[in-house]
């Protein structure tokens, strides 16, 4: 009878988010600063009423809010645990060997730094502590689904370092034949592995070998997929590379922060490597840690030990697939035909990424512009758009509701089948600027937009999370 009853509770929970939703109140900032409180609480409405799909951004415990709103910022600790310029770090060094030692046992690896600020300055660390200037790279094209800092012409990295770019096939796939002519023919310092538009499974295995083949680092930026990986929903990259970076937010559901990790292999290659990496944040590339930071990654850490954070993981995957699933029914053409993660690209003809993501941001659902592989319009105004399942799946949406989602998407796109960039670039920023407020008054658009925000209703932000 107990086992029933427990049982009933569980289940209540998970389908009745709204018994667990909260509000903060901000109560000293309304005494403070009116002008503040206001757009604090603009935002705050425009998160619960809407539906965030932009695959990198997530929903954190109340926990992690607590731990960032800590008396930690106040204190100064550069250096290390043990080997601080400051005094007074006797506690902050506890917490940060603890944030330390948690995410090594969840990730399985002999070290971490848990002080990089975010996932581009832990790349960027990388860099330092493996190459020297003029060094070649390669790093997947951003077109194809890579990340600024994995060699972009646009990034410090290309500026600093020789960069070379692979791609990805028709299929949406990495060009395996490619990374290895590539690898050959330059003979690369360090090759990246990972990305931030990337909707398959990474062939870490594959990657490992040819790196080795050539006496290259191999490092895996894991920011996208560090909680499916946790999760047990996508392989670990820990048998096969020598260094690891990740963000702590996205699907790891966590504060905005980033740490590096080595692996035994790393280690085996360089057992200096974990110092090289310590000496590359500081004095290398930062100052003083983020304490009140290190402490909301020790807290999502342990969250994401637990039974509870697998489940959560799987539903992430399951929901994308029906996302993806729907979509492809109802004729939209997804990159790759689908996915294997939390995310999917969607191909919305030249240049028309800007105007759908306009589009749905204006009925709730708030996705990003992205470039797709072989993009055919500029960055700026790139084809597609990304979205993916982390955010919602955390407010408790399954696969039911992702078939609504995905049917309001569809709605979405044919209503504006007929609408297109001017072929004048200078004139685009005011079309879009015109766009945006005419599509307020489209009747199909307002109607979706009140569909949307039922459902946002019915799946308040939770406090606790499952």
């Amino acid at each position: 009878m107990k086992k029933t009853i427990k049982k009933k509770v569980r289940s209540t929970r998970i389908t009745m988010p709204k018994i667990r939703s909260t509000k903060q109140k901000f109560s000293k900032i309304k005494e403070q600063d009116k002008t503040l409180y206001k757009l604090l609480q603009a935002e705050q409405k425009r998160q619960a009423d809407s539906l965030e799909l932009i695959p990198s951004e997530n929903i954190v415990s109340k926990a992690v809010l607590e731990a960032m709103g800590s008396m930690l910022t106040n204190k100064y600790s550069e250096g290390y645990p043990g080997a601080r310029y400051y005094g007074g770090n006797e506690e902050i060094d506890k917490i940060e060997n603890l944030a330390r030692d948690r995410v090594k046992e969840l990730f399985g690896v002999p070290y971490a730094n848990v002080q990089p600020y975010s996932g581009s300055p832990a790349n960027m660390a990388v860099y330092i502590a493996t190459c020297e200037a003029g060094d070649t790279v390669l790093g997947q094209h951003l077109f194809d689904g890579g990340h600024l800092t994995h060699g972009w012409k646009a990034s410090a990295t290309a500026k600093f370092f020789n960069t070379v770019q692979y791609h990805v096939k028709e299929d949406g796939y990495i060009d395996l034949d490619e990374v290895k002519r590539l690898a050959k023919k330059h003979k690369p310092k360090l090759i990246w592995v990972g990305a931030t538009a990337y909707v398959r499974e990474f062939p870490f295995k594959e990657l490992g070998k040819v790196a080795d083949s050539v006496g290259a680092y191999l490092v895996a930026d894991i920011a996208h997929i560090a909680g499916l990986i946790v999760a047990g929903v996508h392989i670990s990259p820990v048998k096969y590379v020598d260094i690891i970076t990740t963000t702590t937010h996205k699907t790891l559901r966590g504060p905005r922060g980033g740490l590096i990790m080595v692996t035994n292999k790393g280690l085996k290659k360089d057992s200096k490597l974990g110092v090289k990496i310590d000496k590359s944040i500081m004095p290398g590339s930062q100052g003083g840690p983020h304490n009140h930071t290190t402490a909301a990654m020790a807290v999502a850490f342990k969250e994401a030990s637990r039974p509870a954070f697998k489940r959560y993981g799987k539903q992430v995957v399951k929901n994308a697939e029906a996302l993806a699933n729907t979509l492809i029914k109802g004729g939209a053409e997804l990159v790759s035909g689908g996915t294997d993660n939390h995310l999917m690209l969607l191909n919305c003809g030249e240049g028309r990424g800007a105007i759908v993501e306009i589009a749905l941001d204006t009925v709730g659902l708030t996705v990003n512009k992205n470039t797709i592989p072989k993009e055919p319009a500029s960055p700026m105004y790139p084809s597609g758009i990304r979205l993916g399942t982390p955010s919602i799946t955390t407010r408790g949406m399954k696969t039911k509701e992702m078939k609504k989602i995905a049917k309001w998407i569809l709605r979405v796109l044919d209503i504006t089948k007929d609408e297109s960039l001017p072929e004048n670039s200078k004139d685009r920023a005011l079309y879009l600027k015109d766009f945006t407020e005419n599509i307020k008054h489209n009747k199909d658009i307002k109607a979706i937009k009140s569909e949307v925000l039922t459902l946002s209703r019915d799946f308040p932000i939770p406090d606790v999370l499952v």
